[in-house]
């Protein structure tokens, strides 16, 4: 294929009555499509578009999504886990304006730090498997996540013990006591690593062999590659202080679990609360939070980088304790209601997990009676009202009433002849094939009456040509150019297709 015709189908797709495509148009498609001006993904492509003015031949547009046309296709396609992005990211709008004036609650006052938030923060966004994101609100300013560091911590420790060395000092039952209780189970261990005295522990866990500022600095790059490297994980001092002057009952958890003998050997627990306040203490915002929550999602492969970050058993494990103690005494009635795994923070964060779809971070630093944000829980539940992930709404009838946005009902009632026609052109028969099973006509033609024999043939897919000549696809059929597909294969020097069409 030659290079100067790679994308001339999505060109086709995106080109005016002129023959051009309007730069902003053709980003406004891509904003659409989930595809963000920050994703790192298209670099390249955006660093190209600066290069152009207002306006793209087939030329310059080849030459500035030559290193990110694939994933573009992809995308404009709707070949994404929400194929309908559009009507997606409307109805979380909708949502996000339902929830907008709900102003019940208060920010959190026991931290000075938290105290100085705006209560009026408001923010929702969405990352999805594929890397399809939608932000809405306040969701490009940092807060202090708070209690969303636990998961990260708990994945950590497994990463670097394993299940069953970290399960010997810290459960995974549900604690049936406050947050903060001074409570340990029957086995000498606190009940789960969402709770206070289990985050402590599975600090404890973490870079025992690091120096203090060499183990905070392996923490920023954990978190900053879990959130795509699209901001730096931030660290708020002034909360940190504000953690270590309101510590009493932290440091009583720790003395309590010490005498137990709960922790690993020779624990210091001075260097092990500092770490863990700094853990407590770091900040982002909820755009960088939604790519976190996506990677959970997404079995620990960050959606924008495709790095492996977190082994599969280690985010299975993490996902299963948030969705029965990520939301502190509320967590049984969430996994009751939205049925998915989430953990809130008392900055006013929360991270909803949908396995194998999207991450999504919810700000709104008001919080209800148990330390949740009081926005992010009507969020929730209307989410969960709207669409059908909750665990369990796969059962059967228990799905009537609600949205399913991994369908494209359009696409499933028909396909469109560029879609047909753009499958041929890149040689992939057995989707051809599928659609020719779902209904798909293979005689009809586009815009410049070429069939999708004269594109199998123009680009030398002989498996395909073939394949089509079966189907009874006319041989002699002419497009505005006066060309047959045999003209066309001779044309572009596909020598096994012209000796095929000689031999018919």
């Amino acid at each position: 294929m030659n290079r100067s015709n790679s994308y001339s189908n999505l060109f086709n797709f995106l080109k005016n009555d002129k023959d051009i495509i309007n730069v902003r148009t053709f980003k406004k498609s891509l904003k659409n499509s989930g595809l963000l001006s920050d994703d790192p993904r298209l670099k390249h492509t955006f660093e190209n578009l600066e290069e152009y003015g207002s306006e793209l031949t087939l030329e310059e547009f080849n030459e500035c999504v030559k290193d990110d046309g694939s994933l573009i296709e992809k995308f404009l396609q709707q070949d994404t886990v929400i194929p309908n992005f559009v009507e997606f990211s409307e109805d979380i709008k909708a949502i996000y304006d339902h929830c907008l004036p709900n102003e019940s609650g208060k920010v959190a006052d026991y931290i000075p730090g938290l105290a100085k938030v705006s209560p009026h923060k408001f923010g929702i966004a969405i990352t999805t498997i594929d890397g399809q994101r939608y932000n809405i609100g306040d969701t490009n300013e940092d807060f202090c996540i708070q209690s969303c560091s636990k998961i990260i911590n708990y994945c950590l420790a497994l990463e670097k013990h394993g299940e069953k060395k970290v399960h010997e000092h810290v459960g995974r039952e549900p604690s049936g006591s406050e947050f903060n209780a001074l409570f340990l189970d029957k086995y000498k261990r606190p009940h789960n690593p969402c709770i206070n005295a289990g985050a402590i522990m599975t600090v404890s866990l973490l870079y025992p062999d690091i120096e203090p500022a060499n183990k905070f600095d392996s923490l920023i790059d954990t978190w900053t590659r879990l959130s795509g490297n699209i901001k730096k994980m931030g660290f708020n001092n002034g909360i940190y202080v504000s953690e270590k002057d309101s510590a009493d009952r932290n440091w009583a958890l720790a003395h309590f679990m010490k005498e137990h003998d709960a922790f690993p050997p020779n624990p210091n627990l001075t260097k092990i609360l500092e770490f863990y306040f700094q853990c407590c203490s770091l900040e982002t915002n909820a755009n960088a939070l939604s790519i976190v929550a996506a990677t959970l999602a997404n079995g620990g492969i960050c959606p924008l980088t495709g790095e492996l970050i977190f082994h599969p058993n280690t985010v299975r494990n993490c996902l299963s304790i948030m969705s029965f103690a990520g939301m502190y005494d509320y967590s049984g009635e969430f996994g009751f209601l939205i049925g998915l795994p989430a953990k809130s923070g008392v900055g006013g964060g929360i991270i909803l997990v949908v396995p194998n779809v999207m991450g999504i971070c919810i700000w709104s630093p008001r919080l209800d009676n148990y330390g949740n944000s009081a926005r992010g829980i009507e969020f929730c539940l209307e989410f969960g009202k709207l669409f059908n992930f909750h665990s369990y709404d796969n059962l059967v009838n228990l799905t009537s009433g609600k949205k399913d946005p991994r369908i494209n009902d359009q696409l499933e009632e028909t396909v469109s002849t560029e879609t047909l026609l753009h499958l041929v052109s890149k040689g992939e028969i057995r989707a051809v094939k599928r659609l020719v099973l779902g209904g798909s006509d293979l005689h009809v033609e586009d815009y410049d009456k070429r069939t999708a024999l004269h594109l199998a043939a123009s680009e030398g897919h002989l498996d395909l040509v073939q394949y089509l000549v079966k189907k009874k696809c006319d041989l002699k059929s002419i497009d505005r150019w006066g060309n047959t597909p045999e003209q066309d294969a001779e044309r572009e020097g596909h020598q096994e297709v012209v000796d095929y069409f000689k031999s018919l």
